[in-house]
């Protein structure tokens, strides 16, 4: 079987070098000249754990292949994957452009029969001008191909994104027709082969799921930061009444752990994305819109707390930020809340050290020279005035607490996930600030 897709960024290289690794044979498309010689050389433009070797495993097996031409490998692909970024334009609504330009490209070029797919995350009705795009080109050719779009939204974690796609806890799928149903059945069959649920709906309804499931993943995520801060007011300790409601199998423990807010490439946009389309359809919702004032505002609560302690004055003083990615085992800054962080204590007159384990490349694109970019955790906090833990890396949670005292000009520390034991920390005499406590 042979498919295409195009865009070789986070979704559409794990797209296919995942499916190339059930051996399928899968030809990567980006209009990127630079990126497509990396990739065929085994540069990976992105940090995935597991995925530059696979990339390179199913390169040297000629399963997996990168090129800048659509037009070029059109030709017999059964089915072909639109997976390039839907940036959210000022009002927060998903730009198709690029979308919609595949899609235009495939109606002039396509041969026989295939199905177009939508991997990139695009609002309800963007299967129907995707569609129309693809006809319109047709017309214009005068060619009288049969063809199907579907729908299938990812549902990758960054950090574990090869595992989620080779081991899904579900597969979502929508057809228009028997014919595409059988594609994306066969296409899927190794998948179903393990037992993995692959849930077969209407188009609208699997673009509404992806927006849908991260939303509510960001409001779960909102909804525990805002009891975090009720939990401080009133003397209460975040991390017991997250394990209570956690116990509840109705709730359950994920996303429910207090912090500095959610980043990346999908909650942000997508809630953005979500709250525009029902308002160009006249209804609004609530329940997110509260939802993204809260991350906002969560951004904003360590510098506070900062302030708190050290006033709100912070000229003179550095400090150390370990971690910057918005989340662990990604390189991705995209939303991230240390960006906010640290653009808040520059203003207020502090500098700032920081640390990433892989994302320093990546922060260096959005701050600069504005920071000084430390060689690993330690030298980020060597005559700092506190630490702040933004990100929660596996090689910060069990740091050697006497070097770090040693370091510090303060003992204090700001504990922006929750990761360290308060208690402990305060018998070694640090002043310790987590996300509601005390």
């Amino acid at each position: 079987m042979k498919i295409t897709i195009v865009g070789t960024g986070y979704v559409g290289l794990v797209t296919g070098t995942c499916f190339s690794e059930v051996g399928i044979n899968v030809t990567c498309i980006d209009i990127d000249q630079k990126k497509i010689e990396g990739l065929k050389n085994g540069v990976m433009p992105i940090y995935e754990p597991g995925l530059e070797p696979m990339v390179k495993s199913n390169l040297e097996k000629g399963r997996l292949h990168f090129s800048t031409s659509l037009k070029d490998n059109l030709k017999d692909s059964e089915a072909v994957f639109i997976a390039v970024g839907t940036p959210p334009g000022e009002d927060g609504s998903a730009d198709l452009k690029y979308v919609l330009a595949v899609a235009r490209e495939v109606g002039q070029h396509m041969e026989d029969y295939m199905v177009v797919v939508t991997k990139s995350t695009v609002p309800v009705g963007t299967a129907k001008k995707v569609k129309a795009a693809v006809q319109e080109e047709l017309d214009n050719r005068g060619a009288n191909i049969d063809f199907d779009v579907a729908s299938n939204p990812e549902f990758l974690k960054e950090g574990a994104a090869i595992q989620d796609f080779l081991k899904p806890d579900r597969i979502v799928v929508g057809v228009e027709s028997e014919k595409a149903r059988k594609i994306m059945e066969k296409l899927y069959k190794p998948f179903l082969l393990n037992g993995h649920p692959t849930i077969f709906m209407d188009v609208p309804s699997a673009e509404m799921t992806k927006y849908a499931a991260n939303s509510m993943l960001a409001t779960k995520i909102s909804f525990m930061n805002d009891v975090a801060n009720l939990c401080e007011i009133m003397g209460a300790d975040v991390n017991m009444v997250r394990k209570g409601i956690g116990s509840d199998s109705r709730i359950g423990t994920k996303f429910i752990y207090p912090g500095v807010g959610y980043g990346g490439s999908c909650f942000p946009k997508d809630v953005k994305a979500l709250i525009k389309t029902a308002d160009e359809n006249g209804y609004k919702m609530r329940v997110l819109t509260a939802v993204e004032e809260v991350n906002e505002a969560q951004k904003s609560v360590m510098v506070a707390k900062v302030k708190k302690h050290f006033g709100e004055d912070l000229s003179g003083m550095t400090f150390g930020i370990w971690g910057l990615s918005f989340k662990p085992k990604t390189d991705d800054m995209r939303e991230a809340p240390s960006i906010v962080i640290i653009n808040q204590l520059m203003e207020a007159g502090a500098k700032v050290k920081a640390f990433d384990p892989v994302a320093m490349e990546e922060a260096h694109r959005d701050l600069g020279d504005s920071i000084t970019y430390a060689k690993d955790e330690y030298d980020a906090i060597v005559d700092t005035d506190a630490l702040l833990l933004v990100t929660e890396w596996p090689e910060f949670r069990i740091p050697n607490f006497n070097v770090v005292s040693k370091l510090l000009k303060n003992k204090v520390i700001f504990d922006g996930r929750n990761i360290y034991d308060r208690e402990e920390l305060r018998s070694l005499g640090y002043t310790y600030y987590g996300i509601g406590l005390q």
